[in-house]
């Protein structure tokens, strides 16, 4: 029988570790949070927009089918 290899999240002593390494975590954790939330909200008001328009190309108008975009290399 296999085991699965689950990797276990590591544990970390905050109050353990020095000043300086604690603060550039948690400043790490607060610039990724920061940078998830801007994200979830932009996703949000894609979803909310009736119309979505890219370099003059829509994409998406109400109550149609969403259309695809590609991006063209210019040479």
């Amino acid at each position: 029988m296999h085991k699965k290899n689950k990797k276990k999240p590591k544990k970390l002593g905050l109050l353990e570790m020095p000043n300086t390494e604690r603060i550039k975590l948690i400043k790490e954790a607060k610039k990724n949070l920061q940078q998830k939330m801007a994200e979830a909200k932009l996703w949000q008001q894609l979803l909310e927009a009736e119309n979505l328009t890219i370099n003059g190309n829509t994409i998406y108008r109400e109550n149609e089918e969403l259309n695809g975009f590609h991006i063209r290399n210019k040479v």
